[in-house]
């Protein structure tokens, strides 16, 4: 055999050689730690998503507090509106607070008959579920 074919036979025992060490079974250390990354990535990648899911929660749970914080403040609003338009009302002072939809109606009124109606008016606005009545009549006319 000449020079030539011993370069050839060479060659071919070498590509042999590398095509049966690259199907081991074990691998090696440059696969293992790409499979560790891997794994790494996507512990991470799952615990990015469920604290990004409990920020979303929790953002959903603030904004629905918002919600019902401006609503009971449109109807405080709208019920001291509706109170100075009444002319028997508008000089009395009477104190409105809401909390989820629920009016508590405080201070004085020179009549029974005045504290009935701010009732009634509280109670038919928009929103309102009740309204606890502590108005005082200062007369009982």
């Amino acid at each position: 055999m000449n020079k030539s074919q011993n370069l050839k036979l060479l060659a071919v025992a070498v590509l042999l050689a590398g095509l049966a060490a690259c199907d081991k079974e074990t691998p090696g250390p440059a696969e293992s730690a790409g499979k560790n990354i891997d794994r790494s990535m996507d512990q991470a990648g799952d615990k990015i998503e469920a604290a990004a899911d409990k920020v979303g929660d929790k953002m959903s749970e603030q904004s629905a507090k918002a919600g019902v914080a401006i609503a009971d403040t449109e109807i405080t609003a709208k019920i001291k509106a509706a109170f100075f338009a009444e002319s028997g009302l508008k000089t009395m002072r009477i104190s409105v607070d809401t909390v989820k939809g629920v009016v508590t109606l405080t201070g004085s009124v020179d009549k029974q008959s005045q504290s009935d109606m701010a009732k009634a008016m509280a109670g038919a606005v928009e929103g309102v579920s009740r309204v606890d009545n502590r108005l005082v009549a200062t007369s009982k006319k």
